[in-house]
């Protein structure tokens, strides 16, 4: 672990406040497996997929688990309500790829639906030799605190919630709405009621 920290630019610590948020029926968690946090949150509501199944097995219980690629959801059109993606998009190294699952995420939601992204504001890379980021989180969800980190390489090209916000955009949502903790930044989208736009 020391090895891989002294390889990586290591952000400042976030204190994020996981906010609960209404849905009705299942919510379709995108890279659910890990620290599971939208498992954590909403428990059996979730169907968490994920493409490495040891992601899964270390998940908390509660959540309905399948090993699922999100580019290529195997959901009917119009299935869930909510979807959500906690710092899962960053994992995606090509755009082509981010474009897939905001594509799928968009069919497999009926209309009115919503889709709640958290990720890290890579807009503007800090100056640094370091091939490698980490983001430690310390979490919130019902006052329990957890702790956390992700990282990764440095993607090719920026990344920032405005990115994210034209990619959803061209999937056909709407965007609702954006917060931000310090680096990293909650996403809110919504698939119109009268269809793709």
């Amino acid at each position: 672990m020391e090895e891989m920290v002294n390889r990586c630019y290591v952000f400042e610590p976030v204190d994020l406040d996981v906010k609960d948020f209404a849905s009705e029926g299942l919510i379709l968690d995108i890279g659910g497996g890990g620290e599971g946090v939208i498992g954590r949150l909403k428990g059996k509501e979730v169907v968490a997929i994920d493409l490495l199944r040891e992601e899964l097995e270390e998940a908390a219980e509660g959540p309905l688990k399948m090993v699922m690629d999100a580019r290529d959801l195997k959901f009917l059109d119009n299935s869930f309500t909510t979807a959500t993606a906690f710092f899962s998009m960053m994992y995606l190294d090509e755009r082509e790829d981010q474009r897939k699952v905001l594509a799928e995420a968009w069919r497999v939601l009926k209309a009115g639906g919503r889709l709640h992204l958290w990720d890290i504001d890579l807009a503007g890379r800090p100056e640094t030799e370091k091939e490698m980021y980490l983001v430690h989180l310390r979490y919130h969800i019902g006052g329990e605190m957890k702790e956390t980190g992700y990282g990764r390489r440095w993607p090719q090209e920026p990344r920032g919630a405005e990115d994210y916000i034209r990619l959803a955009e061209e999937a056909g949502f709407q965007h609702i709405a954006t917060e931000r903790t310090k680096h990293v930044f909650y996403l809110v989208f919504a698939k119109p009621v009268q269809g793709r736009c």
